[in-house]
């Protein structure tokens, strides 16, 4: 079997140009980054074709550490239903470069079902993650130098909240000193996130559009004063700034598959530390320029496929016709059926209509396939494998039929979100906790309940929750594999990202810049004959 770069160099790719017109974008006001990548405007979102579109939400059951496939299905369900005779596009999410050089490698499907050129995509791309990065750290630095120069005064900086990020995995600069030496500001501890960690990184996936940007930036809560106040960005000066940095990386991205696919990538938020969805505006370009858009939300359904129904969905008035959950028998055989049985409950509760796919591997045998496929038959939910990675979008051409059966047949209905936007923080936590991880009861720490009280005097209580916890179990132990339930649920901290318009409750060790494995990815990337190997 070829390795994905060397597939991904053998597929002769079309000019953007023409792919842009296959799917009936207006080429004159593209922005073109090379011969193979553009950026689209805002303008051409068309709200009426958004509202006309089918939305196709892929998730999967929770994961193995080697992941279970979703981006590689999502590509090959696409594909395929353009080898339907479907007009279908992509929406996705940019790479981040910690794990591409880290664990778990690129971030661009895989086999024969791969968004392209991948090495671009994985790498520096348009320059997203860049412009995120300096919008992060310029706000970083402005901090400083307003505690620089309001020492000793009423609104000087008592607690700040804002850090420093950078797309690249390093334990090193997870706490660090700064100000150190004379002449360079106030001696303070501060540290590093992973820049799809960073609130920025969300408020360019949950804005709507450059006037909802600025006000998201506006309202990013950076610190507490000396008086006991919030301190906003807007007090502080210097959204114009952002917005200037910015303004370029809201335009969505638009490359193509290994099948000539039109794929819009665009943002890249992890989803057990943030919402783990696409832009809102990619999704929306998607919609405007297909009759049917699949999207995936990270990790398993309790986080992402979760986050995205409660938050990116409540946001943006979208909803899903239709969710895949994706499963492998490999992560069957860590996880249980039961596992896959208690995400696909989750979901319908959730009020998704589900189908499931397995993501075929090569030693996976017909009675153990016949297993889930009988399992999903007494759980009423329609089930077909794919062979996506070594067949594209002809792997996916039954998942393909399926999805398009089931939404003639009974698409999703509305959402039925498990809390209210006016309930309470501690009621929000309380029943997604018991709901979806299907905790016994939650608890708050003393350092949560303190922060509690804070966005509650702050008002900001309204919000939603962005529950941060691990995505190898329903619980907040990794090592809680299965279906545990009746367990205590321990909120260790609440953060208020108010300029995301969400609430981040963390529980569990959870890691907001993660460190190198014994082995990074890194040690297998070279350029060889002045091609780049070992990026996958």
């Amino acid at each position: 079997m070829k390795t994905d770069i060397q597939i991904a160099r053998e597929t002769p790719l079309k000019p953007i140009e023409e792919i842009a017109v296959q799917w009936g974008v207006d080429t004159a006001d593209l922005v073109s980054y090379g011969k193979y990548i553009a950026k689209v405007p805002l303008s051409h979102i068309d709200e009426q074709k958004v509202a006309a579109s089918n939305l196709i939400l892929m998730t999967a059951m929770s994961p193995t550490k080697a992941g279970i496939g979703k981006t590689t299905v999502s590509i090959g369900l696409s594909m395929a239903f353009n080898r339907l005779g479907k007009k279908s596009a992509l929406a996705l999410r940019e790479p981040s470069m910690g794990p591409c050089f880290g664990m778990k490698g690129g971030a661009s499907g895989g086999g024969y079902s791969q968004v392209l050129p991948m090495e671009k995509i994985n790498l520096h791309f348009t320059g997203d993650m860049h412009a995120i990065t300096s919008a992060n750290n310029l706000i970083a630095a402005l901090v400083d130098n307003y505690i620089f120069r309001h020492q000793g005064k009423p609104d000087q900086l008592k607690t700040v909240y804002w850090r420093r990020v950078m797309d690249m995995n390093d334990r090193a600069l997870r706490s660090i000193v700064t100000g150190l030496g004379d002449g360079n500001g106030v001696v303070r501890e501060g540290g590093f996130d992973i820049t799809p960690a960073s609130e920025i990184m969300a408020i360019l996936c949950l804005s709507t559009g450059m006037e909802d940007l600025r006000r998201r930036l506006e309202n990013i809560l950076i610190g507490v004063t000396c008086e006991g106040k919030p301190f906003y960005m807007r007090d502080m000066g210097g959204v114009g700034a952002l917005l200037v940095l910015l303004m370029d990386a809201m335009n969505p991205n638009l490359v193509q598959t290994t099948e000539h696919t039109a794929a819009f990538i665009h943002g890249g938020p992890f989803a057990n530390i943030a919402h783990g969805c696409n832009s809102i505006l990619a999704t929306k370009m998607a919609m405007t320029y297909s009759d049917y858009v699949v999207t995936e939300a990270g990790f398993g359904a309790d986080l992402g496929a979760e986050k995205f129904l409660d938050i990116k969905c409540r946001m943006a008035g979208l909803k899903p016709k239709l969710t895949v959950l994706v499963v492998t028998l490999r992560g069957l055989a860590e996880a249980g059926l039961d596992n896959m049985a208690r995400h696909i409950e989750n979901l319908q509760r959730l009020g998704q209509t589900v189908v499931v796919t397995l993501n075929r591997f090569g030693d996976d045998t017909e009675e153990d396939i016949a297993k889930v496929a009988a399992r999903c038959e007494a759980l009423g939910v329609g089930f077909v494998p794919n062979e996506a990675f070594l067949h594209g979008g002809e792997g996916c051409e039954a998942l393909a039929q399926l999805c398009l059966q089931t939404i003639a047949e009974r698409p999703s209905g509305d959402i039925q979100h498990p809390y209210r936007l006016e309930d309470s923080i501690e009621e929000k936590v309380e029943k997604v906790a018991t709901q979806i991880y299907r905790a016994g009861r939650v608890e708050f720490t003393t350092k949560a309940r303190k922060a509690l009280q804070r966005i509650n005097e702050w008002g900001l209580d309204k919000l939603p929750v962005c529950i941060a916890k691990t995505q190898y179990s329903f619980s907040d132990d990794p090592k809680a594999v299965g279906v545990p339930e009746g367990f205590t649920f321990t909120v260790r901290d609440v953060v208020a990202t108010a300029g995301a318009g969400m609430i981040v409750v963390i529980a569990g060790d959870i890691l907001r810049m993660p460190g190198l494995p014994a082995h990074p990815q890194s040690d297998r990337i070279d350029i060889i004959n002045g091609e780049i190997e070992g990026l996958a």
